[in-house]
């Protein structure tokens, strides 16, 4: 894909299910006993919406589109508004879900809870649509990620998909189960699933990585050029034209690994929308994933830490017809 015209077009980030991440920094946690939290935060979240914070600062304008609730919108508009993000989001009666991580630095482990979210009415879902084709007018790239909230049919990616495809729009998809499912057949340009979400979707286990890299390169033969599978602190294998890659990253401080793969998926696409090969991707995605690491909410490093990461990244070519 060639590099996109900065003045005249952007990268547009969809968040159907977005959510409040209340971080809790709760050291030797442990199941029913009583925790101390030593710090909290919250920040805007959603895997779209953190997509678009990595890629804020670019070259690229960034429009961030989707679904929130009105009673809690205030963190998100705070972070459109630091962030220079383009808001194009309906904003809905209700609250977005609340997704709380309490995160053991010592033990090394986040344990998850996520809140229910908002119910879309299908007339919101139909204005939604409206919103992204009156976007592809102007802006080429799209990112649709997340999980889909009730009330949005779970072909809605793999409708994105080919109305934006039918536009020439780069699409990208980061999601799981039947959303990804459906938006896989669309023929999207990218997909980023892990290894468990990859599994899932092809209906049989994964086991070692030469099965992980096989399907991966299955998954690009049918259609979809770009395949990104991350494998956690393994890396992730990165497959185009018939060439496959393992990109591993340099070992790092984990403060967090919420919002890592969304990290990646946006170094991933901020690479290839600069006109990036294959190896380029990987190393920018590995090293976006690995510096926010270290860090709490979707934060990335400076721009000379980034660069030393990339440098740092191992890639290793793996021969896909000897699988």
């Amino acid at each position: 894909m060639n590099p996109v015209d900065g003045k005249r077009s952007g990268v547009v980030t969809v968040t159907l299910n977005a959510a409040i991440d209340q971080t809790l920094d709760v050291p030797g946690f442990q199941a029913g006993a009583v925790n101390r939290a030593v710090a909290e935060t919250r920040t805007a979240g959603g895997k779209g919406i953190n997509v678009a914070a990595f890629l804020s600062g670019g070259a690229l304008p960034v429009t961030a589109t989707g679904f929130l609730g009105e009673e809690n919108a205030a963190v998100f508009d705070a972070l459109f508004r630091r962030r220079g993000i383009r808001d194009r989001f309906l904003r809905l009666p209700g609250r977005s879900r609340v997704n709380i991580k309490l995160v053991d630095r010592e033990g090394r482990s986040v344990t998850d809870i996520n809140l229910p979210g908002l119910h879309v009415p299908a007339e919101s879902w139909r204005g939604l649509l409206t919103v992204v084709d009156d976007l592809a007018t102007t802006d080429r790239s799209f990112v649709l990620a997340g999980s889909v909230p009730a009330g949005v049919p779970d072909t809605a990616y793999a409708e994105m998909v080919a109305r934006l495809r039918a536009r020439g729009a780069f699409v990208a998809v980061d999601a799981s189960g039947p959303p990804l499912r459906h938006a896989v057949a669309a023929r999207p340009d990218m997909v980023k699933p892990n290894a468990a979400e990859l599994a899932e979707l092809l209906g049989r286990p994964l086991t070692g990585r030469a099965e992980v890299v096989r399907a991966a390169s299955d998954l690009s033969e049918s259609g979809i050029a770009l395949v990104v599978v991350s494998l956690g602190a393994e890396g992730a294998v990165f497959v185009e034209g018939g060439r496959a890659l393992l990109a591993v990253p340099p070992s790092v401080e984990v403060a967090s690994t919420v919002g890592a793969g969304d990290a990646m998926v946006a170094g991933v696409v901020s690479a290839r929308l600069e006109g990036a090969g294959l190896e380029g991707c990987a190393r920018r995605g590995t090293a976006f994933a690995a510096g926010t690491l270290s860090r709490l909410g979707p934060e990335l490093p400076p721009p000379e830490r980034l660069a030393e990461l990339m440098r740092a990244v191992q890639i290793e070519d793996v021969r896909v017809e000897e699988l």
